[in-house]
């Protein structure tokens, strides 16, 4: 069975650090594939206003996959899913011959506990929490982590996440990245400009 790692998130833009936790999770846990859920719409940040539409969101996040074993998918555009919780279980019941692993900044893991039903999430698939420069002690500390902790399998065995009983986290540590899609946004706050789609819908996976 095909081992697909899922990267969910704004690509608000998509940016090298995306890329590089990308490939070293593929290599980490032994994966075929990651995919890039670009989400039509994080409901933790419905009240932003730097939110670029969606269509310049895709196309960075298609450009920096090239020449990658990443497929960046509008799956949950198609879908109609605005929480993970819906996704994955969705994702699960279409490709019943794919095993799934959630990947995650430990920026999200502090903040895991707000997301609808965080619980199944974890019941549904193994998670691999990728750690982020600064947010360590906030992810070991988070309330999820508590319920989760029992649940933390050694990163040495990442490999075996497809035999692993659900709930099941692995902590993954690679080379720090400071990069982040926030510096960028300050850097070039019209940064979208930059990607203009040949249509106005992207390809849906």
């Amino acid at each position: 069975m095909t081992r697909i790692g899922i990267l969910g998130g704004s690509f608000n833009p998509a940016h090298a650090g995306h890329r590089a936790i990308s490939l070293a999770a593929l290599d980490a846990l032994g994966l075929d594939e990651v995919w890039w859920l670009v989400s039509p719409g994080n409901p933790l940040k419905q009240s932003r206003s730097d939110m670029a539409p969606f269509a310049a969101r895709f196309a960075s996040a298609t450009r920096m996959a090239r020449h990658a074993p990443i497929r960046v998918s509008a799956i949950e555009q198609r879908l109609g899913t605005r929480y993970t919780v819906d996704t994955v279980i969705k994702l699960r019941r279409l490709y019943p011959k794919k095993h799934f692993i959630w990947l995650m900044g430990s920026d999200n893991l502090a903040q895991f506990d707000q997301w609808k039903g965080w619980r199944t999430i974890a019941r549904e698939v193994p998670i691999a929490v990728i750690a982020r420069p600064g947010y360590d002690r906030d992810a070991l500390a988070a309330p999820a982590m508590g319920w989760l902790r029992r649940a933390r399998r050694p990163a040495h065995q990442a490999k075996n996440w497809t035999q692993w009983r659900l709930p099941a986290l692995v902590l993954l540590r690679f080379r720090p990245d400071p990069r982040s899609a926030t510096q960028l946004r300050a850097a070039d706050p019209a940064w979208q400009r930059h990607f203009l789609p040949d249509t106005d819908s992207p390809p849906i996976e």
